[in-house]
């Protein structure tokens, strides 16, 4: 039943991983380590039968296999104690799926945590994680939002001038970071660049010595580290290797004002697998560039290691999750196209119509069955742009079936939104045969909650 992807697009027949190492990296499989096709000829993940978890919990629904997520927080901190003879902290990159369950799980790895917004700290911290190890990201943090995480007692990292100097005028003791833009390219999505000099996030490198003069005059500052970033789905690592030498640069040039900078944090980027054509490196070779890299450059300069931090997100979670959803109407347009759709699209996954990101599906319960058709899936949105995959190989579908879709733990339930009024879904942890519930499904009740009509628009029912 299980084949690669040569032999599964020879035998007609859908596509499932073989995990042919011992040590298996889940950034470079399109599924769950856990999946296989049951004796019912249907997809399961995590022990539990996917069908049977839609009759249960209903579509669309998040799948969320916690072995492969713990497997991959477990490579990434062995990887670091392998390669680098320095102290080092991974931390979860949370925007790529912020919510309880997932943040307990990475606390419970040994993994700290980076969050961009009050609302992501505070699930955070209601999740258990440790305020020493959270570290407070972006470009326009509000004057509460810096409060609160100065009260919590996380690391900020400081974006921009009017952040530090907001920080300073508070007049109250907090650990920074300082983030900088190192002017590195790579090849990804233009809207996920981050690190080329035309950006919005960080300091420009030409005000280096301006941003470190600044600090070491404020007596309430304690800037302990340094970061950069230079983008999402990357699969080159010559780029994170030019960041390391370029950020050890940084340390020496902050030693030289006094400044206690002790932590150099890497970014992550680290890009997965979305289609059999993606061959994205492994976390232990990413890890070992990163290391080696930041290695070298202290020797040739003479400085001590710093503690070494890396935020990976996507690559972590990604290829954890799978979408289930249920198959609706066809639509055939002879010599041109034929469309099938399903219970949920933009709302749930918006990242095709955002970043014109493509994906695999299967029908998760008829797995034997020959790929016969080429269709377009499309969404239930009022939206022509609402289309979740434009070519998909599948059997022969039928109203009813349950479509999966690959690869969907990043940006999908943290960018879901309830667009035409649709409730957002429901989210399941699958591990040893048994599903728990992490997220409930939005209710139409839950769509009004918020909603305020004036006395005078209120007319009787």
């Amino acid at each position: 039943m299980v084949s690669t992807p040569a032999t599964a697009a020879a035998s007609g027949r859908q596509y499932l991983p073989v995990l042919n190492t011992e040590n298996p990296s889940p950034n470079q499989y399109l599924l769950p380590l856990t999946t296989r096709v049951n004796g019912q000829n249907h997809l399961e993940i995590g022990g539990c039968d996917v069908p049977a978890l839609v009759q249960r919990f209903g579509t669309p629904l998040y799948i969320l296999d916690e072995a492969t997520l713990r497997t991959a927080c477990r490579q990434y901190r062995q990887a670091f104690q392998t390669y680098y003879p320095g102290e080092s902290l991974v931390i979860y990159a949370s925007k790529a799926w912020n919510c309880l369950a997932v943040c307990a799980i990475v606390a419970s790895e040994g993994l700290g945590i980076d969050v961009v917004s009050g609302g992501e700290l505070f699930t955070a911290l209601h999740a258990g994680m440790n305020p020493k190890t959270m570290y407070f990201h972006g470009n326009n943090k509000s004057v509460e939002e810096l409060k609160f995480a100065i009260d919590t007692g996380c690391t900020i990292v400081v974006d921009n001038w009017l952040e530090l100097q907001t920080l300073a005028e508070m007049q109250q003791p907090v650990r920074i970071m300082l983030r900088l833009t190192p002017g590195i390219e790579c090849h990804t999505h233009e809207y996920i660049r981050t690190g080329h000099l035309d950006s919005k996030f960080g300091f420009d490198p030409d005000q280096l010595d301006q941003v470190f003069n600044y600090v070491s005059q404020q007596s309430a500052l304690e800037c302990i580290g340094l970061h950069a970033h230079i983008g999402s789905q990357i699969f080159e690592l010559q780029p994170h290797q030019d960041l390391t030498a370029v950020m050890v640069q940084w340390l020496g040039k902050a030693a030289q004002y006094g400044l206690p900078v002790q932590e150099l944090d890497i970014g992550g980027g680290l890009g997965i697998r979305y289609t059999e054509a993606d061959d994205p490196p492994s976390i232990d070779e990413w890890v070992k560039v990163i290391c080696d890299g930041i290695v070298r450059a202290c020797q040739a300069q003479n400085l001590p290691l710093p503690k070494l931090i890396a935020e990976p997100g996507r690559s972590l979670i990604g290829s954890a999750c799978v979408t289930a959803y249920t198959v609706g109407s066809h639509k055939v347009i002879p010599d041109i196209r034929t469309y099938v759709a399903v219970d949920g699209g933009m709302s749930d996954n918006p990242r095709p119509i955002t970043y014109q990101s493509v994906y695999r599906t299967l029908v998760a319960n008829r797995m034997s069955e020959p790929l016969t058709q080429t269709v377009t899936v499309a969404g239930k949105h009022c939206e022509s742009g609402d289309i979740v995959i434009k070519q998909a190989q599948l059997p022969e579908t039928q109203p009813g079936d349950v479509l999966v879709v690959m690869a969907t733990g990043a940006y999908n339930y943290s960018m879901a939104s309830n667009y035409n009024r649709l409730p957002r879904p429901a989210a399941v942890l699958v591990n040893a045969g048994e599903a728990s519930l992490i997220l409930q499904r939005e209710t139409y009740q839950d769509l009004i909650r918020q909603d305020c009509l004036p006395e005078r628009l209120q007319q009787e029912p």
